[in-house]
């Protein structure tokens, strides 16, 4: 939650305490230059024993709550008809109102399922914007992904509350153009990651719905973040302001055929599922859970995360919970720009987002701002953040670069995991960066995977920049920092 300050400031106020810690170090500059270096200026290739602050993503690095850890040590490990099993149901019938439910590794490996059963070559898919992984599985099985965000939404820095809103006018518009027998389903994701975290509105998912259903097209809702979307509702959009989570997130579900996440995220906990209340979707995508994951049961997961997140789907509905990410990274935001740094705006959920085409305005696409930003945060910093710019997208099918609309370094913050002093921390070696932004020049790839390439590709740094920051650096702060 927030508190007020007496001399009038607003911060986020953990509302937990700390009782298991997990030890970090801070390795001197000239280490960390070694290790991007050696890692191919990918942070994907840092190890942690590199890393001081781990912004990479939030993803699986969520700290569980006290009853999630318990609940773990009374899990069912049957194969089949686990009682953990059904524990996850009741929790997903309770929460979401979803009958059918399908247990899966992760939310990729939801994708893969879907694809599989609805994808078939020459379809297009529609949704207010792409997820890496999720682009890749409907692009492998022959379908065209189609953006159809408004326009506003490529705009960083802005006052629009729900830049994650699709484009109604252009969902009419493919329809008219490829016929709804082109369109498997829609797919709606809370929150847009690669637009900066972006939440979509009640009201925009329930036009998409009509939409959808005057042509009979299913709405897929991607709700890896849907207690942050939630959370942003009831900050921003009229009428919801005195909802509950629990409300806002049934008045959502009310209109979703098929829902699928990643636990990673809002319920803190490594694994996934696929939801719904249509009998006829579940078996057909039923008989391929064993093949690819495992037995309906289980689904690829270990019973012990199938408990926990059980638990962690109904504290997600807890307002400090949906919030705690939410508001670290509003702080973490206006901490920045109180410094003069260019960040995506209105501050979303899962990360800060840094606009590296402002923040690096003498570096071209074709030289990687994005990655070579979060090289250079991690060189003055040991903090590890992401690349979201044009490494995260693929080359096309006659091997040309394709730019991404935005380029920006994602620092994640991970729920309920650092504190203030952290964030003050990476503000602190962000404004030196900024200050010294001439210093950092572009990025060339040396070893490039065909799919995927921002996780296993490598790269080297123009004019041996790494090194030059790395000397400014030593020389204001020196070698121990």
């Amino acid at each position: 939650m927030n508190v007020k300050l007496s001399n009038g400031r607003e911060i986020p106020v953990e509302m937990h305490k700390i009782r298991i810690v997990q030890k970090t170090q801070l390795v001197p500059v000239d280490e960390r230059l070694k290790a991007i270096e050696e890692g191919g200026y990918n942070t994907f290739a840092l190890r942690t024993r590199d890393i001081f602050i781990d912004m990479l993503t939030d993803s699986g690095t969520n700290a569980m709550s006290d009853n999630q850890l318990a609940a773990m040590m009374v899990s069912d490990d049957a194969y089949a008809g686990s009682e953990s099993f059904y524990k996850l149901a009741s929790a997903i019938k309770d929460v979401l109102g979803f009958k059918y439910v399908l247990p899966v590794h992760q939310g990729r490996a939801a994708e893969h399922l879907l694809a599989k059963v609805f994808i078939k070559p020459g379809d297009v898919i529609p949704m207010n914007y792409h997820f890496t992984t999720t682009k890749a599985h409907f692009e492998l099985a022959g379908a065209k992904v189609l953006e159809i965000f408004r326009d506003l939404a490529l705009t960083t820095q802005s006052t629009e509350p729900f830049k994650g809103n699709l484009d109604i006018q252009k969902f009419r518009d493919v329809i008219k153009k490829y016929g709804a027998k082109k369109i498997p389903f829609i797919r709606m994701e809370a929150t847009t990651n690669l637009l900066g975290g972006q939440p979509f509105s009640i009201q925009n998912l329930k036009e998409v719905k009509q939409v959808a259903s005057e042509h009979k097209i299913p709405l897929v809702y991607d709700g890896s973040l849907i207690s942050e979307n939630a959370y942003f509702v009831k900050q921003r959009e009229k009428g919801y302001e005195n909802k509950t989570i629990q409300e806002i997130i049934n008045d959502m579900m009310s209109v979703v055929d098929i829902f699928y996440l990643s636990g990673r995220k809002s319920t803190c906990v490594r694994g996934g599922f696929i939801a719904t209340n249509n009998k006829e979707y579940f078996e057909l995508i039923k008989p391929w859970l064993p093949v690819y994951e495992g037995f309906l049961t289980y689904g690829g997961m270990s019973t012990h995360e199938i408990e926990a997140m059980a638990v962690g789907l109904r504290e997600m509905t807890e307002i400090d919970v949906a919030g705690s990410a939410a508001e670290f990274v509003k702080y973490f935001a206006e901490r920045l720009i109180e410094n003069k740094i260019p960040v995506v705006t209105p501050p979303g959920g899962l990360a800060c987002h840094v606009d590296a085409k402002l923040f690096l305005p003498h570096l071209p696409q074709s030289q990687y701002p994005a990655g070579a930003l979060a090289a250079a945060i991690y060189i003055t910093s040991g903090v590890r953040s992401m690349e979201r710019g044009t490494i995260s997208m693929d080359r096309d099918q006659d091997g040309n670069e394709v730019y991404s609309d935005l380029e920006l370094a994602r620092l994640a913050v991970p729920r309920r995991t650092y504190t203030m002093s952290h964030i003050e921390y990476v503000v602190d070696r962000i404004k030196w960066l900024h200050q010294h932004r001439d210093k950092v020049k572009g990025l060339k790839f040396v070893e490039e995977p065909p799919v995927l390439r921002f996780f296993f590709g490598k790269l080297e740094a123009l004019d041996n920049w790494g090194a030059k920051l790395a000397e400014a650096f030593k020389k204001e702060f020196g070698p121990n920092y």
